[in-house]
């Protein structure tokens, strides 16, 4: 999924916030210098400070790991990993009473067939009780919805063995039929039947398809399940999907409140959960933009732990009372950079002029590949690892991380290199772009000093090849700047990508496939590299899958609609009283988010 973590200095001075919770009103103070507590603060609240607002708690369109912290915390799903695991073998039931596999007899010798037995008394946050329907529903109810650069093509590609319900923006004939047909309910079993073996699919339902209340959902206008009124509801708009104050799951924590005012979600325990109740009875996560706030908060002891990119880690060493948890291989990429083929001109002021005139640029400046290529080469991952990740990691030479097979090691194709930048703006548009010149801006989200530091960096290094190069820098908000990309109207933009499911073709889709998440925003399509993609997720041989991995490499550094700049590790900064982190390298937001059914706090 796309990282809302993947997001200056501010004067400090005394500043209230107030959290509303129900019965629950506290203040924080901050000073210059923050007192280190001995006492554990508010022990049955839990603080989170972060950066990068939600963009929605519906499941069906929910796509950025900001929501789906909430989301993970609040829904639940059929499987999901035990501890730090991110194989097959590792996977446990969750809604599900046991992992299909060939040997408990849920899946079929072919690997196409799964049937989940589903738990029995277990009631979502209204109080009702969870069926096998609700499950078909919810699953369902995720393929079928198929926002535009949404999460649905997660299941739809293993069970339809597509990842649209559309082409050309229109219902695929008889897609809605082959969803019913795949997806069934055999007494309290939930069957799911794929065309063709996937051999991440497990995986997949340990991170997606959040089990919902049918009922429910029809009950809050959403659709009502029967496939006939499928295409009333395909592609929704944001507002036509279920809103911000409302949330119905059956996992450890309920929605209390979204204040988008205060730019806070509070979560309360659900105290009918079919688990042990949770240790904690709140949970606060609070934006804030500025990470001198946030380390105060934390400093202070009125924050449980906060977001910080790797820059920031020795400003936290030292602090009595937090702890560090470093080195944390979080399984993602840890930046990237991506071209827009045709950019939204439509009330869109990034664009400047509309024309290469040297006070804009056109819609299709980057469907250049010399454009694509002079940026490229202006981008330097040796400082970015060096000064923004403190020299964790190195500059990314593949899309896939490390620790996954298909990945290529080595060198990375674009370097830093202001030659072979100049050759190619010189070449670019048959040596217009040279001779008249651009200007163009770009836009990143505000409070994320790695995405700040790579756009002044491109900034920096473009207008020292000519004096005609202008770019302009602006900052929005996280929900303001995904719903900017979705609308086609950022020229380039910066974007990380946290796994899904651990495996290469969860880098593979997203990045270079054209129904995949970034070339959607990007209006981006290649054949060759879609057929690759394609072929690979469905070859079971490890060998043969990773010489298919090698070919889209070559294809990727030719065609370059975008570059990976750096692997990085990630840390966690919280008070030392937090008890019970477990470190889950594929759980939304990890690790500065956390499955807060597992914390505590104490002494």
């Amino acid at each position: 999924m796309v990282s809302g973590t993947k997001r200056a200095r501010v004067r400090i001075g005394a500043m209230i916030y107030h959290l509303r919770m129900r019965r629950l009103v506290w203040l924080v103070v901050l000073a210059v210098s923050a007192p280190a507590f001995a006492v554990v603060k508010n022990q049955d609240t839990f603080v989170y400070v972060t950066i990068g607002d939600p963009e929605s708690f519906d499941p069906g369109w929910a796509y950025d790991s900001a929501s789906h912290n909430i989301l993970a915390n609040t829904y639940e799903y059929l499987l999901r990993f035990k501890d730090a695991g991110t194989k097959i073998k590792d996977l446990e039931p969750v809604l599900a009473t046991k992992v299909p596999s060939r040997a408990n007899g849920l899946m079929s010798p072919d690997g196409r067939s799964y049937r989940f037995p589903i738990r029995q008394g277990v009631q979502f946050h209204d109080g009702s009780k969870l069926t096998a329907e609700d499950a078909r529903y919810s699953l369902l109810r995720l393929m079928l919805l198929d926002r535009d650069a949404g999460p649905s093509s997660l299941l739809l590609e293993p069970i339809l063995g597509f990842p649209s319900t559309r082409k050309e923006g229109k219902l695929i004939a008889g897609a809605v039929e082959k969803a019913f047909s795949a997806v069934t309910v055999e007494g309290d079993r939930l069957v799911i039947r794929l065309p063709k073996p996937f051999a991440p699919f497990l995986t997949v339902l340990a991170g997606h398809g959040e089990i919902m209340s049918k009922r429910w959902c029809v009950a809050n206008g959403q659709w009502d399940g029967d496939p006939r009124t499928v295409e009333r509801f395909n592609n929704p708009r944001r507002e036509d999907t279920l809103g911000m104050d409302r949330v119905n799951g059956t996992g450890p924590f309920k929605l209390a409140r979204y204040d988008r005012g205060l730019k806070q979600t509070t979560l309360t325990r659900h105290d009918a959960y079919w688990r042990a109740p949770a240790k904690l009875k709140n949970v606060v996560i609070k934006v804030i933009d500025e990470f001198a706030t946030r380390k105060l908060l934390l400093a202070a002891g009125d924050a449980d732990s906060a977001y910080a990119p790797q820059l920031y880690f020795p400003q936290f060493q030292d602090i009595p009372g937090v702890q560090l948890i470093d080195d944390l291989d979080t399984l993602d990429m840890s930046m990237g950079l991506f071209f827009s083929y045709d950019i939204n001109p439509v009330a869109n002021s990034n664009l400047g002029s509309g024309k290469l005139d040297g006070q804009g640029i056109p819609a299709n400046f980057f469907s250049d590949k010399d454009v694509r290529k002079g940026f490229a080469y202006s981008v330097d991952p040796a400082a970015y690892v060096r000064d923004i990740q403190r020299g964790k990691g190195r500059p990314a030479s593949s899309f896939i991380p490390p620790s996954l097979p298909g990945y290529r090691s080595g060198k990375p194709k674009y370097e830093f290199n202001p030659q072979k930048a100049r050759e190619h703006f010189q070449r670019a548009w048959a040596g217009k772009v040279w001779e008249q010149g651009f200007r163009f801006s770009i836009v990143y989200n505000a409070g994320s000093a790695p995405a700040q530091a790579i756009c002044q960096m491109i900034k920096k290094n473009v207008e020292a090849l000519n004096p005609k190069f202008q770019i302009d820098l602006r900052v929005l908000q996280w929900s303001s700047f995904l719903e900017h990309k979705q609308q086609h109207k950022l020229p380039l933009f910066t974007g990380a990508w946290a796994a899904d499911y651990p495996d290469a073709h969860n880098f593979a889709f997203p990045m270079l496939h054209s129904a995949g998440y970034y070339p959607t925003a990007q209006r981006f399509s290649n054949q060759a590299i879609d057929e690759l993609i394609d072929k690979a997720v469905r070859e079971l041989d490890e060998a043969k899958r990773g010489a298919l991995y090698a070919k889209l490499h070559v294809l990727w550094d030719e065609e370059v609609p975008s570059i990976v700049i750096a692997e990085g590790y990630r840390f966690r900064a919280q008070r030392t009283w937090v008890k019970g982190f477990a470190f889950k390298p594929t759980f939304p937001d990890m690790p500065y988010g956390s499955y807060y059914y597992d914390l505590y706090k104490t002494d």
